[in-house]
């Protein structure tokens, strides 16, 4: 093909799966089945006078039922209209090598304590070594915790990368995590005509790591910068005027600085530009959590190298894939369709789940599924890392078909000014003050006052005309780490639903910002997520009162012999066989798909309501939005259960209170159920309790690692007994009432 054709190829693609008809096929029966339940429950709604409660208890079913039936539809709605994307970077390569535009990447931390510096330069690293010219890259770590350990370990990185980017260059290197790549016990098979020295280098560069990483661990370990460390270099006197991680003057320092002549690796070629920053902090200030930190990193990076397309990670989530950022640009710099694109979302992956991923933090089905329907329907949302933003987007300007970006315009852009003064000029643009009086997190930059400030500032961006992309390569992007025990997943959840939910009652909702903005179809898609919290209600509903009622001698469902049941029973065989197969499809066991489906009551008995009700409270004034940060350390038993697949429990949470007292109350009403049916033997075939047993049944198949935990275990992972306490005696009230 000539060089004339190859101008007018687009630099991506998009496909639509020919599995769709199975899909339609699927949710016809489900609709047509739940239409009948609607029917039954209508007809046979019990009158006034039958015994107290049924009928507020059959109608209380019915309105949960109605509920997960509108559910389901947002469900149905976001896997409709799935499409998958791919890209052509040898297109890119041929048409824009020498015009490629800049990127400025940010990465954010919080505390060295529970983000180990060491993890955090493995991630800078990382995309300081992306295949792409490393005078374009630019890398901003904004460290919220002012701490003088995260700085060394920078300073540290910013030595070793002399030696690590030529090295990732010359042998391909994957991934380009140091960490990550030298976990192999043997060196690889190295391109290289001398294997002998191939070796020699590989081992050379193995030991730079770890006597480094070593470094970084002891002065970690001993909490403070010793003397000779701090006369390495001059930033470590700013941490003189520091008196507190919470009230602290703003420090900036330009490790590498891209355009210094003398910023080379060992081969002589130019370095990425390396900044850190640890915004000003002072107690009277809010300073509105990572939003702020992104959005300061905005300002500062636009003084210094201004690129037009920002990169954010968290500072966990390494590059595993050196090409992701030419991948990204494909989509941007698209001669027909990339003058739409605001953002393009990578998904959040992780590479220290378990086969079987107890804890489901895979989002497996959200990464091949949701998400690409969320594409589908009009662009997915932004989930806070691994997202490539257009800088003009995030600042808050409209998109407009007229305009069309000048890449080499970007290119010409030289800031000229010296180190030392960009340090200075750019310590205002950080401060606490800065944004008084301005648009910042509102119109411009990442939004505050709500959780997910990444949720409503990715739905903001498309609400002014901005077209989001999902892509999902085959090679992962980027690598994080997943949740070790199961409260921290559980208080992720919470606060990722909490504040979801205060998007949907807020101005924001999709259907009242987005009106005539956004379509309606992905109006409908940021509902699945935003609505998740208040799953939490008839969920609570559904395994508790058909089994207390079941105690007190009271059915709510059609008998097992009545023809009724048929479309209660389809609906929940087909939608948990499609649900399966969907699973196993997206690379799952079956194993996971029912630690899954435990994960799921899990979250919505407790994460959900906890976010829920914490929503409600934000609501009527009574509290403030926090972020919860997840730890990325674990203790070496807790690191070896969740090896082993184990559940954690170990400390008291009022979400393991709410868990254990479900479990328990299932299996007080079970045992009484089950007499029941023992004792009527010769009529258990039309027995009109059948299926509230089989609905006991299963819910304590899936809570058999509670019931472990609060009688069985004897490691330091199990249910606390203070729990163990007051869950048996809340279960116990309870069928108590139901009896009385």
């Amino acid at each position: 093909m000539g060089n004339t054709d190859h101008r007018h190829l687009p630099l991506f693609e998009t496909k639509t799966p020919k599995t769709r008809i199975h899909f339609q096929l699927y949710a016809l029966l489900i609709l047509v089945c739940i239409f009948f339940i609607f029917i039954y429950r209508l007809r046979y709604i019990p009158a006034r006078s039958e015994e107290a409660g049924r009928r507020w208890a059959w109608v209380g079913l019915f309105v949960s039922e109605i509920w997960f039936c509108f559910y389901w539809f947002l469900t149905a709605v976001i896997r409709g209209n799935p499409i998958y994307r791919y890209t052509f970077k040898d297109r890119l390569s041929l048409r824009y090598e020498s015009c490629l535009p800049g990127i400025d990447i940010f990465v954010c931390t919080t505390d060295p304590t529970i983000e180990p510096p060491v993890m955090v330069i493995n991630t800078v690293l990382s995309v300081m070594a992306f295949d792409y010219p490393p005078e374009k890259l630019n890398v901003y770590l904004s460290d919220d915790g002012g701490s003088d350990l995260t700085f060394y370990a920078m300073l540290e990185a910013s030595r070793f990368s002399k030696i690590w980017l030529p090295f990732c260059k010359k042998f391909k290197v994957e991934p380009r995590s140091p960490d990550a790549y030298f976990r192999s016990a043997k060196p690889p098979v190295l391109q290289e005509d001398d294997p002998v020295m191939a070796k020699d280098v590989w081992s050379s560069v193995k030991k730079s790591y770890e006597d480094m990483k070593q470094r970084i661990e002891t002065t970690t370990k001993l909490g403070r910068i010793s003397e000779e460390i701090r006369k390495e270099h001059r930033g470590f006197r700013e941490w003189n005027l520091v008196a507190s991680q919470r009230d602290h003057q703003t420090i900036l320092q330009v490790l590498l600085d891209g355009k210094d002549p003398k910023a080379v690796d060992i081969e002589g070629q130019p370095l990425p530009t390396l900044v850190y920053l640890a915004r000003e902090k002072r107690p009277q200030h809010h300073h509105n959590f990572k939003a702020g930190a992104m959005n300061a990193l905005i300002r500062v990076s636009k003084r210094i190298s201004n690129s037009p397309i920002i990169l954010n990670v968290d500072c966990d989530m390494y590059s595993s894939n050196s090409e992701s950022v030419r991948d990204a640009v494909c989509f941007f710099m698209d001669e027909e369709r990339g003058d739409e694109v605001g953002f393009v979302q990578f998904p959040q992956t992780f590479e220290n789940l378990t086969k079987n991923d107890a804890y489901s933090s895979s989002l497996n089905i959200g990464r091949m599924v949701e998400f690409p329907g969320f594409d589908g329907d009009g662009g997915p949302c932004y989930i806070g890392t691994g997202c490539f933003h257009r800088r003009e987007s995030l600042c808050g300007q409209k998109y407009s078909k007229e305009r069309k970006t000048d890449w080499e315009r970007w290119n010409k852009i030289k800031v000229e000014e010296s180190t030392s003064s960009l340090e200075n000029a750019c310590k205002v643009l950080a401060s606490c003050t800065c944004e008084n009086n301005t648009q910042w997190g509102k119109e411009k930059g990442l939004k505050y006052g709500y959780p997910v400030e990444d949720v409503i500032t990715g739905l903001a961006i498309q609400c002014r005309g901005w077209r989001s992309i999902y892509f999902n390569p085959e090679k992962k992007g980027f690598l994080g780490l997943a949740p070790t025990t199961l409260l921290q997943s559980l208080v992720q959840h919470k606060r990722w639903s909490g504040g979801d939910f205060q998007i949907f009652v807020s101005r924001y909702c999709p259907f009242v910002h987005g009106y005539k903005k956004i379509p309606l179809k992905l109006q409908l898609s940021y509902s699945l997520y935003l609505l998740w919290a208040a799953n939490c209600l008839p969920t609570l509903y559904y395994v508790t009162v058909p089994s207390l009622f079941m105690l007190r001698g009271i059915s709510l469902f059609p008998e097992v012999s009545n023809p009724w049941v048929l479309p209660f029973a389809l609906v929940i065989f087909v939608h948990r066989a499609y649900s399966l197969g969907e699973f196993v499809w997206c690379g799952g066991t079956f194993q996971g798909w029912w630690n899954d489906q435990r994960m799921w009551l899990f979250k919505r008995t407790s994460s959900y309501f906890f976010g829920f009700f914490d929503s409600i409270l934000k609501l009527l004034g009574h509290t403030k939005s926090a972020f919860a940060i997840t730890a990325k350390v674990a203790e070496d038993d807790v690191l070896q259960r969740y090896e082993q697949e184990v559940m954690e429990f170990g400390t008291s949470s009022p979400m393991f209170t709410i868990l254990a007292t479900l479990a328990l109350l299932n299996a007080f009403c079970f045992i009484g159920g089950l007499k029941r049916l023992i004792m009527d033997m010769k009529t258990w075939v039309s027995d009109p309790f059948s299926l509230q047993i089989l609905l006991c049944a299963l819910l304590i198949l899936i809570n058999l690692p509670v019931y472990q935990g609060l009688f069985l275990r004897k490691d330091s992972g199990r249910m606390p007994s203070s729990v163990t306490t007051q869950a048996v005696m809340f279960a116990l009230l309870a069928c108590a009432l139901a009896l009385c």
